[in-house]
């Protein structure tokens, strides 16, 4: 499943390309990141929905199996022990598409982003 997702110019021009199921993924991982990050814009980069606030934010993304999350290797280390259930490396979350998002988890990162991103 990874639809031509290169010629999405918005995040729901993006979303709109996967099925149903993961579209509602891809929705509440949005909603996350805006709640968490009110003053931050959105843009497709890379080919991946971004937030972008004095530089790109977090990206996510689907694939056949998971939802990826890059919030950069500082939003992986800082909470590496409670990322430790999921596939990860520097900059890398992957959450499968069978299991429920840690969106408590996703709202934390990108706080702790913005903080980041703030100063």
């Amino acid at each position: 499943m990874t639809p031509n997702t290169t010629a999405a110019t918005t995040i729901d021009q993006y979303i709109t390309t996967f099925p149903t199921e993961v579209q509602a993924l891809l929705t509440a991982m949005r909603q996350t990141i805006q709640a968490a990050a009110p003053t931050a814009t959105e843009k497709i980069s890379y080919g991946m929905p971004t937030f972008y606030l004095n530089g790109n934010l977090v990206h996510f993304a689907a694939y056949k199996h998971h939802i990826g999350f890059y919030p950069a290797p500082s939003g992986v280390v800082i909470f590496a022990d409670e990322i430790a259930p999921f596939k990860h490396s520097k900059g890398t979350l992957q959450f499968p598409l069978d299991k429920p998002l840690p969106l408590d988890l996703v709202d934390r990162i990108v706080r702790y982003r913005v903080g980041e991103q703030s100063k």
